[in-house]
Formats: structure tokens, C-alpha cells, sequence
């Protein structure tokens, strides 16, 4: 990655005014004036490039995209409502009945029932392997899978894909690679990597205030040769390819957004440009914090996960590709319902909630909230048990929340 010092410069000076109102402008409008006949046709083309409709995006949002776009060295960005509404509308944007996306590692609750239940409502299929079960990912790309989607680091199972591994196994086989960067932003940075797209619920660390629901596609730039794109098996989007480095652009907007309408709202990508402003700071603060909370949770025999433990089987891979930390989340085993109850409310510190990568230290139950209406299969390949409850490290003091989350052990454990 750059170095934090970039973007501690990079993201204040994108996001503040040199003139006039220091704060990035909020634009609450539903629809916008056209000057002219002439005008509205070039607006709706896409040759002008002004508000259209809110639908499709406003001023504020535009802004933030601007904003991911450059922080991620992509060639565009598209926010959304939602991290779930981001990753919906490449899947309706880019595929068709009859479709498969190979699943790989662990996933969030919400994008697996997505990929497991939903989406094959639609004809869309999921496969789903391992992080390191290569040659099934090969095999099913050998098949005809058109795109390929991962989290950067499994939530919550802490699993890490190799990701220039499987970037250089999608080019090969010609197939779309769309990342979930959710929890590593700045730290990890998939279009480096090899990536196509990359996803983020920017109601976590990017924002990291719970105050702004939202969420963002970043994709990379058309290429002018061998654009996986023009293999005959995208050929339902050949014609937006025209449009050159605005293709990518136009097929998540006119394919999906226009019809489906997940379409981020001004106010909440005016929270989300505060939030980006100490993103930096915030990302090395609780990459620090979790390394130290982690080892000092081990050292008290709380039986802690996290890759940064030499007792985690992708520990190599963590200090090979993850030198500034993997995001906020670790977990706890506590072996049963009733002693994860106990921790969680012993606890005078953590808070209770099912948002991750918050400025305080957050925490949940696992298989009573997120995942309680998932079949004990799914929750055995999600690595989600009885006793299991994810945290969300944040900003305070690490030995403080050591402290705490010691004595809540010790009342769990009685």
C-alpha cells in the first residue's frame, strides 16, 4: 500500500473546499432543471455530463465516487445505498439467467443468503469453495463461471484469500473478479492486485460513525486490448463498450441502478465524505489496536482468532500480504450460547450491535442474530458455532479493552 501519509494528504484536501463553504455541499434534490430540449437529450445520451435524476446519482454522490475512485486508482465509482445494494447491482448488471459466480471463503450473512438463496431465484447461481481449494476455483472457471467474488478477509471466519492468486487465474480464464474490500480499505487495495471491481459497505470503517448507511462499486479501466469484457460471453453488454472509459459506468447505471433503484442518498454521502476525511488515521489506529488486543487476549488464554496468531493457518499468508493489518474484526469462541451471552453482557465496553468497523469497539453473537436462520450446514461452512462472538476492535485503549474483556471471561467462564 502507499504510504498513510498520502492519504492523510490525499482524502482532506480531495474532500474540503478551497472557497466558499469549507464543508463538502449536500444536494437534496429528487430532480434537477435541463437549460434545454437540447440539454435534456445530451444529459440523457451521456454526452453532458450533469444531474439527470437522483435515481441515478446527485452532486453529493458523485463527489464520493470521485472521492473511492482516486483512493482506489480505479477508473470510476458507483455509490449505493447499501454494501448489499452494491454488490446487487453488479451481479443484475453484469450477468444473466443462467449464470454461475464462484463463491470464495467466508462470507457475511447477508451476501451469502444473497448468492445461496436469492439470486438463484433470479436463474443466477452460486458455487461456493475455500480459499485454498484452487483447483476447484480453476475448475470452475474452466466451466464458463463469469465472475468471481470474495471478501478480502472472511467475515467472520478470518480466513485470507490469496488474491493476486486468484486475479491471475480470472484473467486467464477471462472472468470478472469482484472484491469485498469492506473491512480493509487503504490496507488492501484489490485493483492493485488484479481485481475488476471492488466493494464496499461504506457504513463501516469508511464512514466510521454509524451514522450513514451506504455503499460503493470502484471499478478499474477499460482496457484499449485484450479487454476481458469482449469475450463472446459478455457479449449482452458489447454494446456499452462503446462508450469507452465510461462503459463500466453506464452498464451499473443503466442495467441495474435505473431499474432497481439502489441509489445512495445525498445526506448520507455527505456523512460518508466526513467519515473518508481520517479514514487513515482510523485504519492505522485499529490495525494497531487489534494486533495488541489479540496477542494480550491470547497471552490471558481467551480463546482468541485472529490471523496475526501463529496458530492460524493463514499466519504466513497474513505477514506476506497483510503487513498492515487484515481490518477491525476478531472472535472469540466461548463454547457455548449461554457463556457468549455472559461475555458479551459482562462487558462494559463493548457495544452490542450488528455494524463492524465503528470508531468504538463493537460485538455480537453470531449464530443468535446474523446467522439464526441459517441451516447448521451453512453455519458449519460459514465456521459459525454455538459459542462464537465476533468483535470489532475500535479506538480506544487497547489495554483498557483488554481489561475489560478479561473480566468479562473470567464471569463467562465461572
Amino acid at each position: 500500500m502507499k504510504n498513510y501519509e498520502y492519504f492523510n494528504t490525499l482524502l482532506p484536501q480531495m474532500i474540503g473546499q478551497k472557497e466558499g463553504a469549507i464543508a463538502p455541499q449536500i444536494t437534496p434534490s429528487a430532480a434537477f432543471g435541463y437549460g434545454s430540449a437540447e440539454e435534456a437529450e445530451a444529459i440523457f445520451s451521456g454526452e453532458m455530463a450533469k444531474p439527470l435524476y437522483a435515481r441515478m446519482g446527485n452532486p453529493t454522490g458523485a463527489k464520493l465516487e470521485t472521492v473511492l475512485a482516486t483512493m482506489e486508482e480505479g477508473g470510476g465509482a458507483v455509490v449505493t445505498s447499501s454494501g448489499m445494494a452494491a454488490i446487487t447491482m453488479v451481479l443484475t448488471a453484469l450477468l444473466e439467467h443462467g449464470d454461475k459466480v464462484l463463491c470464495i471463503g467466508g462470507f457475511f450473512g447477508g451476501t451469502y443468503a444473497l448468492m445461496h438463496e436469492t439470486m438463484p431465484r433470479f436463474g443466477i447461481e452460486g458455487l461456493f469453495c475455500g480459499v485454498d481449494d484452487f483447483g476447484k476455483i480453476e475448475e470452475a472457471l474452466q466451466q464458463g463461471v463469469k465472475m468471481v467474488l470474495c471478501e478480502s478477509v472472511g467475515n467472520p471466519n478470518l480466513k485470507l484469500p490469496d488474491l493476486r492468486r486468484i486475479a491471475d487465474l480470472c484473467n486467464r480464464y477471462r472472468a470478472l473478479f469482484m472484491v469485498d474490500n469492506t473491512v480493509t480499505p487503504l490496507i488492501v487495495q484489490p485493483l492493485r492486485m488484479g481485481a475488476d471491481l471492488v466493494i464496499y459497505s461504506t457504513t463501516k470503517i469508511i464512514s466510521g460513525h454509524s451514522a450513514a448507511l451506504g455503499g460503493a462499486v470502484i471499478f478499474r479501466a477499460i482496457e484499449e486490448s485484450d479487454e476481458k469484457l469482449l469475450d463472446p460471453k459478455f457479449s449482452s453488454i458489447h454494446p456499452f463498450l462503446k462508450k469507452g472509459k465510461g462503459a463500466m459506468m453506464a452498464i451499473l447505471k443503466k442495467r441495474a441502478m435505473r431499474d432497481f433503484g439502489m441509489s445512495a442518498n445525498a445526506f448520507a454521502s455527505f456523512l460518508t465524505l466526513l467519515g473518508l476525511e481520517t479514514l487513515p488515521l482510523r485504519v492505522k489506529r485499529v490495525n494497531e489496536n487489534v494486533e495488541k488486543v489479540v496477542q494480550l487476549l491470547y497471552e490471558a488464554g481467551i480463546q482468541v482468532r485472529h490471523p496475526s496468531l501463529k496458530n492460524h493457518e493463514h499466519h504466513q499468508r497474513y505477514q506476506e500480504l497483510f503487513a498492515d493489518g487484515c481490518g477491525p474484526v476478531v472472535t472469540i469462541e466461548c463454547g457455548t450460547r449461554q457463556k457468549a451471552f455472559a461475555f458479551l453482557n459482562a462487558s462494559r465496553m463493548v457495544t452490542q450491535t450488528a455494524n463492524i468497523g465503528d470508531n468504538r469497539t463493537l460485538g455480537l453473537h453470531m449464530a443468535s442474530t446474523i446467522y439464526r436462520d441459517f441451516s447448521q450446514e451453512d453455519k458449519k461452512i460459514l465456521g459459525i458455532t454455538d459459542g462464537l462472538v465476533r468483535l470489532s476492535i475500535g479506538l480506544e485503549s487497547p489495554q483498557k479493552l483488554v481489561d475489560d474483556m478479561v473480566q468479562a471471561w473470567q464471569i463467562a467462564m465461572r
